[in-house]
């Protein structure tokens, strides 16, 4: 399906091509395929557009973090939401393209603020050099013109990740619902991460949740917990919630 709208920026870099689109309300970020890599409301910029967005969110429900890392910038939808809503949380994006990142800012209202870092790096040589267990919250949304990138699903990336948070931390991981089929990575997440959750999306994504805690939570405890959060978030994470299954290994 084309992105829609009107494209009204075109730039190239070594990597390929990056496109905005807009269509009156919606503002759209593409990378020469036909699929959208970030939606923006012009009138409400900090609210997320995208449910596979708002179900990673769902982490906020499980811990409070102080201090997060996202891999894989985009259109900054995430960092814009938790920014303007989540104030006292610290900020790190990690995006490859330093064109991406001019076209955020300009285009899609990437905060400029001391609370959002922005390192230009490919992730992976970021997670090496990072220190260890310097955030409790690792956002990752790594997609290409030619769909999520394989790294991800690696053990060397869950591995990595690990070192990365602190003992009560969280990753989350945007994939898609096929993804449900890598039992090599579903093994290796349950073997280093204590509490797995997934939730599969209406749009076809599948958004993993893995703590380093042992915690379980019930339903109707988080339903509650989201209840709380929805004025803050200006949505509901209710519907994500009766999406949320455990793994069990």
């Amino acid at each position: 399906m084309a992105i829609p709208g009107r494209e009204i920026f075109r730039t190239y870099d070594e990597f390929g091509c990056i496109q905005v689109f807009d269509d009156g309300q919606k503002r759209y970020l593409g990378f020469g395929s036909n699929d959208e890599q970030s939606c923006l409301l012009k009138d409400n910029p900090s609210l997320l557009a995208h449910g596979y967005t708002r179900a990673m969110l769902l982490c906020l429900l499980l811990h409070e973090p102080r201090r997060a890392v996202m891999l894989g910038l985009g259109g900054g939808s995430l960092i814009n939401c938790l920014y303007h809503r989540v104030p006292n949380l610290q900020l790190q994006a990690v995006e490859l393209r330093a064109e991406v990142v001019r076209v955020a800012q300009r285009f899609f209202q990437l905060p400029r603020d001391e609370r959002v870092q922005i390192t230009i790096a490919d992730f992976a040589a970021y997670l090496e050099t990072v220190a260890a267990h310097s955030a409790d919250l690792l956002l990752c949304d790594v997609f290409t013109g030619d769909g999520l990138d394989g790294r991800l699903l690696q053990p060397t990336f869950l591995e990595q990740s690990e070192r990365l948070l602190s003992d009560d931390g969280w990753l989350v991981m945007n994939c898609w619902v096929d993804h449900r089929l890598e039992k090599v990575m579903l093994a290796e997440l349950g073997r280093r991460f204590r509490s797995v959750y997934l939730c599969a999306t209406q749009e076809g994504n599948w958004i993993i949740l893995a703590g380093k805690p042992a915690v379980t939570f019930a339903e109707k405890q988080l339903t509650a917990a989201a209840k709380r959060f929805s004025p803050q978030l200006g949505f509901s994470l209710a519907p994500f919630v009766k999406r949320m299954t455990r793994y069990q290994a």
